[in-house]
């Protein structure tokens, strides 16, 4: 199970900022000072285990290595305790998604309902994985392992339903202010004013459009994995590889947001 690729106040929505500010240029990052900005988050840490581990498992899972090989008995031990290392990330992680819900604003009951199935979704994910790595770690009964994984496995996939359904709903808010924007610049451009206010904001709006589709991008990927596992692989494109690339994926989605973020 993976989870969102997300910013401290919102996990599942990126807040932007109004478009109406001025941008301000940004300066030249010192490269070790970035990395080492972005290692100083949790998710940032957490984006380079799920790299590590997705790209194991697509080696595993294209049987690119023999059964019988001792290499194919360490990646398989690595992938697994890369695997449980990620679950101590999701510790208190849930009240993102309280903080989230709390400090949204709602402009119609169609976002109230489906704030609450992503938020709702993802933070009772994160909630019941801390439960399932305490029972890796071998704290409490492994028993209840497999329903904590399914009831898991589900309010990931709910939450995901109502995260991509948001982002959809603010990717055709953002393209009716593009299509806005686009029609000042051209009168002003008839009249023979500057606009390179107008510009800089029309290009930091296809910058913000961009991340979001990537975002949509991921969460369907994230949504893949879930439903494998609630169906236990069983199905079309569920399979290991599958899954796998789609983990790969995601993990590089994330990656890149959260580099660009920090």
């Amino acid at each position: 199970m993976d989870s969102k690729a997300s910013t401290t106040a919102t996990p599942l929505l990126n807040q932007e900022k109004p478009n109406n500010l001025p941008s301000n240029p940004k300066k030249e990052r010192d490269f070790l000072n970035h990395v080492e900005a972005y290692l100083a988050k949790r998710d940032g840490v957490d984006k380079l285990l799920k790299i590590s581990r997705y790209a194991t498992k697509i080696i595993l899972a294209s049987s690119a290595l023999p059964e019988t090989l001792t290499l194919t008995h360490r990646l398989k031990s690595f992938e697994s305790s890369v695997g449980v290392s990620r679950k101590a990330f999701r510790l208190g992680k849930f009240v993102q998604d309280v903080n989230a819900l709390r400090n949204s604003n709602f402009d119609s009951n169609e976002d109230l309902v489906l704030s609450l199935i992503a938020y709702g979704g993802e933070g009772l994910y994160f909630f019941v994985e801390q439960f399932i790595w305490l029972a890796k770690s071998g704290l409490i009964d492994s028993k209840h392992s497999r329903s904590l994984q399914k009831i898991s496995a589900w309010a990931e996939f709910i939450g995901y339903v109502g995260s991509i359904s948001l982002k959809f709903r603010d990717l055709n808010r953002i393209s009716e202010d593009e299509k806005c924007l686009k029609s000042s610049i051209e009168i002003a451009i008839t009249r023979g004013n500057k606009c390179q206010e107008e510009k800089e904001r029309l290009c930091k709006l296809c910058e913000k459009k961009l991340m979001k589709r990537l975002s949509v991008v991921q969460d369907a990927a994230d949504a893949l994995m879930a439903l494998a596992d609630i169906r236990d692989g069983d199905g079309p494109f569920l399979g290991p590889l599958s899954i796998s690339l789609a983990g790969m994926l995601s993990a590089l989605i994330s990656t890149h947001k959260n580099w660009m973020s920090c």
